[in-house]
C-alpha cells in the first residue's frame, strides 16, 4: 500500500536542473552544468546528495514538499498497474494469479526492444533480436509513457531513490515509506532535515536501468547500489498537503 503522491512525468532535465542550481544554496553547492547533452535531456553526473539539495531548493522556492521517491513508490509508479484492488475484490485472484496477470517485467509487457526504451540493446532480452544501440541518452519523452503518464521509467538514466540499500525486502515497511529503521520521519520533510540527510554516506538505491546498461537492468524490479554513483539521474515526488 502506498500513500498518494505526485511524481514528475520525466526525469529532471538539464534545463530544470540548471534553473534550480541557480537558486540560493541551502547546504551544498550544485554545478549548474554537470552535463551538456541538451536542455530536454535528463541531467546526469548527479549523486544522491546533489539530488537531495535539489529537492530542498525546489521545496523552498515553491513552498511545496519535494523529495525523491521511496523505492516502493518508484516501483509502484513504474509498473503503473491500476487494477489491483478491483481485481482482488471482483476476481478473488491468488497472489500467484495476480502476479501472472499484472506483474510483468516491464510496464508494456513481457519483453523490451529499443523501440520501447533506451538501453544497451546490443544485449537482448529473452528471444528478441539485437537492435539499435544508441550509445547515449535520449531526450525525455522520446518513448511512449506508461499508464500513469510517466516517461522513461525503463532505461535512459538510473534514478535515485531515497532508501539506503538493503539486500532484500525482509522487514521492509508495508506502507511504501522509505526503509530506514527509526529514521523514517527524516524523509518526510527534506528541507527541515537537510543537514542530517546530507551527512548520510551510505549507498542508496538506483532504479530503472540506463542507456548503457543491459535490458535486464530495465526491469521494473531491477535495483542497484553503486557507491558514489556519479552518472545517475532522478525524478522528484511532491507530497500533497
Amino acid at each position: 500500500t502506498v500513500r498518494p503522491f505526485f511524481m514528475s512525468e520525466t526525469a529532471i532535465t538539464e534545463a530544470q536542473w540548471r534553473f534550480v542550481a541557480n537558486l540560493p544554496q541551502e547546504q551544498r553547492e550544485l554545478n549548474p552544468n554537470p552535463a551538456s547533452n541538451g536542455d530536454d535531456y535528463p541531467v546526469v553526473n548527479v549523486n544522491w546528495q546533489d539530488a537531495i539539495e535539489f529537492c530542498a531548493r525546489l521545496s523552498r522556492y515553491t513552498g511545496r514538499n519535494y523529495r525523491l521517491p521511496s523505492e516502493a513508490e518508484w516501483e509502484y509508479a513504474c509498473r503503473s498497474v491500476i487494477s489491483y484492488q478491483l481485481s482482488v475484490n471482483s476476481e478473488e485472484l491468488t497472489q500467484s494469479e495476480w502476479n501472472e496477470k499484472y506483474s510483468k517485467p516491464f510496464h508494456f509487457g513481457e519483453t523490451i526492444t529499443s523501440k520501447l526504451a533506451n538501453y544497451n540493446s546490443s544485449t537482448v532480452y529473452q528471444e528478441e533480436l539485437e537492435s539499435e544501440y544508441r550509445g547515449h541518452t535520449t531526450s525525455v519523452g522520446t518513448f511512449k509513457p506508461n499508464a500513469f503518464g510517466l516517461y522513461d521509467m525503463h532505461g535512459n538514466v538510473w534514478e535515485w531513490c531515497l532508501d539506503p540499500w538493503h539486500n532484500n525486502y525482509q522487514g521492509a515497511p508495508s506502507d511504501g515509506r522509505v526503509w530506514d529503521e527509526g529514521k523514517e520521519e527524516l524523509y518526510e520533510d527534506i528541507l527541515t532535515n537537510l543537514n542530517t540527510l546530507l551527512q548520510d554516506s551510505r549507498t542508496h538505491v538506483l532504479r530503472g536501468g540506463s542507456w548503457f546498461f543491459s535490458s535486464r537492468g530495465c526491469r521494473s524490479a531491477a535495483r542497484i547500489d553503486f557507491d558514489n554513483f556519479s552518472v545517475g539521474g532522478f525524478r522528484v515526488v511532491c507530497v500533497p498537503p
